[in-house]
């Protein structure tokens, strides 16, 4: 019943069901003894699976120190927002403190910003913000697809050429090439300073 326990990828080795079982085992074990352990991990959702709090390291500094969830809604850097999880950037202009407008839409904001108006920024964006809709006025062209049992992840290109990842029900089967509809459900909606080639 060690203070402190150091776990250097202790579950690197591990097949993939194992490792499903085990890590929430493990995690119930150190709460259970109330025993604080440092694990060190390059696997994002075995991180999210056993900590409390997360520690996201850049070049040897500390980018954010959060719980898992605030690390993949608020991220606090544009570091943090492209390095955890999946996700894009889609430009946008600043229309006023509490509207932006995108390729998809305008977008009403919620919290404070510092960005001028008419400013372009990056939103950060994670696949499951894009919906498919078939309803929708704005579109997007498959350009890739992969099948991941209940859902499609697609990665659809805008039609000023960004791509983002977009999320649809495994009964939506399109092709590649194929144009569809897509709107965005962002509950945070991240700001961050423009930057090209996204």
């Amino acid at each position: 019943k060690p203070t402190l326990l150091l776990m250097d990828e202790p579950f690197s080795g591990l097949d993939a069901t194992l490792k499903e079982t085990l890590v929430p085992d493990i995690r119930r074990i150190l709460v259970k003894e109330n025993i604080t352990a440092i694990v060190v991990t390059h696997d994002q959702l075995e991180a999210f699976a056993i900590a409390d709090k997360v520690a996201v390291m850049n070049n040897g500094c500390l980018e954010q120190y959060s719980a898992p969830f605030e690390l993949y809604h608020l991220p606090e850097t544009r570091f943090v927002a492209d390095f955890i999880g999946q996700g894009d950037f889609l430009h946008a202009e600043i229309l006023n403190e509490g509207q932006i407008n995108t390729e998809l839409g305008i977008l009403n904001l919620t919290d404070p910003h510092d960005f001028a108006t008419n400013t372009i920024v990056d939103v950060l964006v994670r696949p499951d913000d894009v919906l498919h809709d078939d309803e929708s006025n704005f579109f997007g062209v498959i350009i890739s697809k992969q099948f991941r049992g209940t859902y499609f992840q697609y990665q659809v290109e805008l039609t000023n050429g960004q791509k983002l990842l977009c999320l649809a029900s495994s009964h939506h089967n399109h092709a590649l090439g194929e144009r569809i509809g897509i709107k965005l459900d962002l509950d945070h909606i991240m700001l961050f300073e423009a930057q090209g080639g996204e």
